[in-house]
């Protein structure tokens, strides 16, 4: 009965189309078109005389025009792939996912999928999200729904996942003195504090500082099985430093082939648990140590750390260029210590220059992921233990870590994804 009457109410439309100058090829659009519940059509553009009221076309390619242009869920993913999220400096398409539309002729409702974590910034985002796709839908009621999900990327060479890491960024620096441990501690908890799992692998092995910025001096990580070891917990991230096996002030008298012999221990000797990202603190310099991440641990991206005068820039340059040339990729530059501002008048005094971090995002190319304040209490936090994002969460200094850790999850996000590990690895077997 249902396809007897679907047959009549075609054959009726294509007569009535004909008598009114509808083209035949239009006229199974029309049919389609009043057959199909409201709830279930996917709305097409039809000339007026056919078209149900209530039907928005401002989203369609030819929605003021006597069309037949579809309008599909791809019309509205094409447009929020499309929004730039401000607050990120990138278009939603390129760290992010549209999982699913659902229109109607009253609302529409999507389901999207962030690449990287942004607790504190979740509602601005859906609230752009919204504001936009009501402005281009023209519909009263606008839902959207976005969960986090942060997949592993791309990493050169033949450099093997590491079980239970999903990125590895290192946090590096041409020389010492320039507060990049500070950073590494400070972006870490930043990103676990919007919502990632986070670990921190101290790299320096000669002048360890994690175990004391961390508060985790005098511990020892355990093994259950002799071989491996189990990662200690400091303010809710995993850590490893070869600071809790030795003495504090044993110096590490060691030459090169047993510092990177340690360094590869550290890494995939240690039991990670599911994490987002590894920060890693790298010591200065562009030695063994740079080398063997580079080129033998799967480190998805770094971040280079500077301060604005020109001696620092000078080294900083030459860290950027060692990792540029074995193609690991370049998230971004953080300048430290950018600004003294006066905690009695206010008054603002660049300590150590100004201008050298924009020279060196100018010259390579490369995205200013922020700028921290040269601020005495940075110093008084970290020695103490509690590092400035969880001592004092609401000041300039731990916000300004906090928008730097989103931006270098965003780059991230729009690297590559690594479908790698999602694969068993191919043996092909020569015939005997």
């Amino acid at each position: 009965m249902r396809a007897c009457r679907r047959s009549l109410l075609q054959t009726e439309v294509r007569r009535t189309s004909l008598q009114r100058g509808i083209m035949p090829h239009q006229t199974l659009h029309i049919a389609r078109h009043y057959w199909l519940s409201a709830a279930a059509r996917f709305r097409y553009n039809v000339p007026t005389k056919f078209r149900r009221t209530g039907i928005s076309t401002s989203i369609l390619p030819n929605g003021c025009q006597r069309s037949v242009t579809v309008s599909t869920e791809s019309d509205v993913k094409k447009f929020l792939n499309s929004i730039e999220l401000e607050m990120v400096s990138q278009p939603f398409g390129k760290v992010g996912r549209v999982l699913n539309v659902a229109i109607s002729d009253e609302a529409v409702s999507v389901q999207l999928q962030l690449g990287f974590p942004a607790r504190s910034e979740m509602e601005s985002i859906r609230s752009l999200i919204v504001t936009q796709l009501r402005a281009e839908t023209k519909l009263a009621t606008v839902d959207v729904d976005i969960e986090t999900k942060i997949v592993a990327h791309s990493v050169r060479g033949n450099a093997d996942a590491i079980p239970g890491i999903k990125n590895i960024i290192a946090i590096a620096s041409g020389k010492g003195g320039v507060g990049k441990s500070t950073v590494a501690a400070n972006i870490a908890l930043a990103l676990a504090a919007e919502g990632a799992s986070v670990g921190v692998l101290d790299a320096d092995i000669y002048g360890p500082s994690q175990p004391h910025m961390l508060n985790l001096v005098g511990q020892r990580p355990e093994s259950d099985d002799g071989k491996t070891m189990m990662p200690l917990t400091g303010h809710g991230l995993q850590v490893m430093s070869i600071g809790f096996l030795v003495d504090p002030d044993q110096p590490m008298i060691w030459r090169g082939p047993m510092v990177t012999s340690a360094l590869n221990q550290l890494m995939y000797q240690t039991q990670w648990n599911e994490l987002d990202y590894l920060i890693v603190d790298m010591p200065p310099g562009t030695g063994d140590i740079q080398l063997t991440l580079s080129q033998k641990i799967p480190v998805s991206g770094v971040v280079i750390v500077t301060t604005p005068q020109h001696i620092a820039t000078l080294d900083a340059r030459k860290g950027l260029a060692m990792f540029r040339k074995v193609k690991v990729p370049i998230l971004g530059l953080v300048e430290n210590m950018s600004m003294h501002v006066c905690s009695e008048c206010g008054h603002e005094d660049a300590i150590f220059g100004a201008g050298g971090a924009e020279k060196m995002v100018e010259d390579f190319d490369v995205p200013l992921l922020g700028k921290i304040p040269l601020d005495a209490r940075i110093r008084e936090q970290t020695d103490g233990g509690t590092p400035t994002v969880i001592a004092e969460p609401e000041s300039v200094a731990a916000g300004a870590y906090r928008r730097i850790a989103i931006r270098i999850a965003v780059e991230q996000a729009a690297q590559q994804t690594d479908y790698s590990t999602k694969f068993g690895k191919i043996v092909v077997e020569g015939m005997t």
